[in-house]
């Protein structure tokens, strides 16, 4: 039975923006970081996680690693001295809380915008990626696909999902309230990753806002403007796009910040101009906020505005999570079989043994006709046989007492004899 599982947590309850974007993995350093654990650790089904609100390392060892953790991330991030950034992480090293942990976040109770639906496709990436370098094995493809089927019962018997309450559109409804005074508000949207996508799309049909969109890659942009029905901007021509805006909504990824006080100082603003930062690590310099025609609002500034939505999603909390316990009694119980399988195994191929020297002994005295009815019946008798057995050994792990009966039949039928040989 598996009984290893250990989490690392640093998620924007325990910890400030100024210190999640310094830990921040990109798919990139996520994928090298996974290489680290193939490479330099015994730890197996591993996960890693890392959003704008949380970086998390999901393993399965004997022993805890969390400190080998946080100096492989130190490593990958370039950060020497970690002492300021370890007390902000949450070790996990109790089996049960950690799979419970793992169902929390990805259902969206753990969001910073309760029951935040981006976090379901950001596990499925992270588990992707566990699986494309197999460190994802029985346990954790398990536990994976019993959270993807427990997500689906969440959205079809729970409100928990209904409305829009995720972080992109808290930040498209910031932006009507910032706006309501401006006769034609512009809008400028940078970076079309999937917090930028979501922002597009939720501002469609927004009355008398004029919407563009710019991004590195030009053609991503092309293609949601024409969804969306908004213009692009070249991203050569980035700040002459946000000289014109009123409200600059940014979700690029990067280590350094694109907008810089300097390069806002240069901006002739004659009235105010908002920043809505989405980005971890930031995109917006904290200091561009000393201009005193800007003001910006980041990821933990962002209040929202779903009331409605976030009230049933709040009201549909214990039904949530009375469908989580039952995933995991499910898992567990598949857990504790896993001590059994062996067993049952060996126990097949003993008497599938017996079977084939009994019929090796007879059937040469018999047709051929005779010899296939001979081989349905003593198949038939021998999944009989093994059936009760089989059963109890199961019953057998829900008491805890899968032991004692392991025990019993490796005397009874020389299975651990068996097997050696």
């Amino acid at each position: 039975m598996y009984q290893n599982f250990k989490a690392l947590s640093l998620s924007f309850k325990n910890a400030p923006i100024q210190i999640r974007e310094q830990v921040s993995l990109s798919d990139e350093a996520v994928g090298r970081l996974l290489h680290y654990f193939k490479e330099f650790t015994s730890a197996t089904d591993v996960l890693v996680l890392s959003t704008c609100n949380r970086t998390e390392v999901y393993y399965l060892n004997e022993d805890e690693l969390s400190e080998d953790i946080i100096k492989l991330i130190g490593i990958e991030k370039g950060i020497t001295n970690f002492d300021h950034i370890k007390p902000f992480f949450e070790i996990i090293n109790d089996h049960q809380e950690a799979i419970k942990h793992l169902f929390q976040v990805s259902m969206g109770l753990e969001a910073q915008v309760v029951g935040d639906v981006q976090i379901s496709n950001q596990v499925k990436r992270a588990y992707q990626s566990s699986a494309d370098l197999q460190l994802a094995g029985p346990f954790l493809h398990r536990l994976m696909h019993t959270i993807f089927f427990t997500n689906k019962r969440v959205v079809q018997e729970t409100t928990f999902r209904d409305g829009a309450a995720s972080v992109s559109y808290a930040a498209t409804e910031l932006v009507k309230t910032l706006t309501a005074e401006i006769s034609s508000p512009r809008i400028l949207v940078v970076g079309v990753g999937e917090i930028g996508e979501d922002v597009c799309r939720n501002l469609i049909g927004a009355s008398n806002m004029s919407v563009k969109i710019t991004n590195r890659t030009e053609e991503k942009a092309q293609q949601l403007a024409l969804e969306c029905g908004f213009e692009v901007q070249p991203f050569s021509d980035l700040w002459k796009a946000v000289s014109e805006a009123d409200v600059i909504i940014s979700s690029v990824g990067s280590e350094n910040p694109l907008f810089t006080k300097n390069k806002v100082d240069e901006l002739e603003i004659l009235s105010f101009k908002y920043f809505i930062d989405l980005s971890v690590p930031r995109s917006v310099g904290i200091d561009v906020e000393e201009n005193p025609a800007t003001i910006v609002y980041n990821v933990d500034s962002i209040k929202s505005k779903a009331d409605v939505a976030l009230e049933k999603r709040i009201k549909a909390i214990p039904q949530v999570q009375s469908i989580i316990e039952e995933a995991i009694a499910e898992f567990n119980d598949w857990s504790k079989e896993m001590i059994v399988s062996p067993t049952i195994n060996n126990l097949k191929n003993a008497l599938e043994q017996i079977r084939q020297e009994e019929l090796a002994r007879y059937l040469k005295e018999i047709n051929e006709s005779e010899s296939d009815l001979v081989e349905k019946v003593t198949k038939s008798m021998m999944q009989k046989i093994i059936k009760l057995p089989v059963l109890q050994l199961k019953a057998a792990c829900k008491r805890g007492e899968a032991e004692t009966l392991i025990d019993l039949l490796n005397d009874l039928f020389d299975l651990e004899k068996k097997q050696v040989k």
